[in-house]
């Protein structure tokens, strides 16, 4: 069992630690939304929901009830109402097609390339955030199938500070931050750039 930092608080990382649907869950959150709060999300929600989130559990339960669950206070997402919708959406999947069990996605793949396409088939997992969980998975949670890495892109980089994947401690949450605060930045000077 991986001992994660990801939302800098001990309870929380413990829920991410022993859950995967709790991980996975955190990773669906993690868009506008700062990373550590999104990661500390499914803790809130196991003691909202009254036990340890299934994918079952989520997909049978009344959507109503979710969306309030979801809005707290404090509120789970800066969208809680979809965001509620797209993990029950998520959790329906996964019963669907996975057995209800998470770490199929990863676990049943072969490849680097399997856990990545296998992730994408998600909804709110687009090519970008399927890249994050894959170099997430392989850093931290020890699942390295053959081409992890290069399944990854730049996620996957030996020393990066890109991604929650490279989130240890206060100090790479820090790093990471400023990375993509740069990035931002570039991008928007490259937007002004082009439409002068």
């Amino acid at each position: 069992m991986p001992e994660l930092t990801l939302a800098q608080d001990a309870d929380a990382d413990a829920v991410l630690s022993a859950n995967p649907l709790a991980l996975l869950i955190g990773m669906l959150l993690d868009q506008q939304f700062p990373m550590e709060r999104a990661f500390a999300s499914p803790a809130l929600l196991t003691e909202r929901l009254g036990g340890p989130l299934t994918a079952a559990g989520i997909a049978e339960y009344d959507t109503e009830a979710l969306v309030a669950a979801f809005t707290g206070p404090p509120a789970l997402h800066r969208y809680p109402r979809s965001m509620a919708e797209r993990v029950q959406a998520l959790c329906r999947l996964l019963v669907e097609d996975w057995g209800g069990e998470a770490e199929r996605l990863w676990a049943d793949a072969g490849s680097g390339r399997e856990v990545l396409a296998n992730l994408q088939s998600l909804p709110g997992f687009g090519k970008q955030k399927a890249q994050i969980f894959t170099a997430l998975l392989g850093k931290q949670c020890g699942v390295r199938p053959e081409g992890w890495r290069e399944a990854a892109g730049s996620y996957g980089d030996e020393g990066s500070r890109r991604s929650i994947a490279d989130v240890v401690d206060p100090v790479t949450l820090g790093e990471v931050r400023d990375f993509k605060q740069a990035q931002k930045k570039a991008a928007k000077a490259a937007k002004a750039e082009a439409s002068s």
